[in-house]
């Protein structure tokens, strides 16, 4: 009896580890979806509202739970406490925040060439930088829900099969 409980707990973790997997491939085009939406709210504080930086990095950060929202809101922080330049306190933010999000290098890429340039331009290039950013992240997100559609699936079998092979080998 003791063997078969284990058995099952092995096979549920191995699901359950590929669902986490297959969910992070399903994640990461709607945060694409999100980044540029946030990126085109950032657009609006810049051109529109003339909005600081740092004001318009927390406005953009108030949304709680979302890994990409406290990506903006530790910009915002970093940049509010620290006497650092806006490439530094954009990267220290990124490198934090990347971990929980189901992004990819090629989207930490673009953000990271967008931080060299925010703050550091007049209005006009900076909104040039943010469109740039946007249109790069916008053809990424087909590429990321193409690799939903084929991989997803196969993770969520693999999960199983795997806890399972585990199971029977040690039992």
């Amino acid at each position: 009896m003791l063997k078969l409980a284990g058995a099952l707990l092995l096979v549920g973790a191995g699901t359950m580890l590929g669902w986490m997997h297959a969910g992070r491939l399903a994640d990461r085009p709607a945060q694409i979806r999100r980044l540029v939406r946030m990126l085109g709210q950032l657009e609006t504080e810049i051109a529109y509202g003339y909005t600081p930086l740092p004001e318009a990095l927390a406005r953009i950060g108030r949304q709680p739970g979302d890994p990409l929202a406290d990506l903006f809101h530790e910009a915002a922080d970093r940049l509010a406490k620290e006497e650092a330049a806006v490439t530094e306190t954009w990267r220290l933010a990124l490198e934090s925040v990347w971990g929980r999000t189901a992004l990819k290098n090629g989207e930490k890429e673009i953000m990271l060439t967008l931080g060299n340039t925010l703050g550091a331009s007049d209005r006009e290039d900076q909104i040039r930088h943010l469109r740039l950013a946007a249109k790069q992240l916008e053809t990424l997100e087909p590429e990321a829900a193409e690799e939903q559609r084929k991989y997803e699936k196969m993770w969520k079998s693999l999960g199983l099969l795997g806890g399972a092979l585990v199971a029977v080998i040690l039992y």
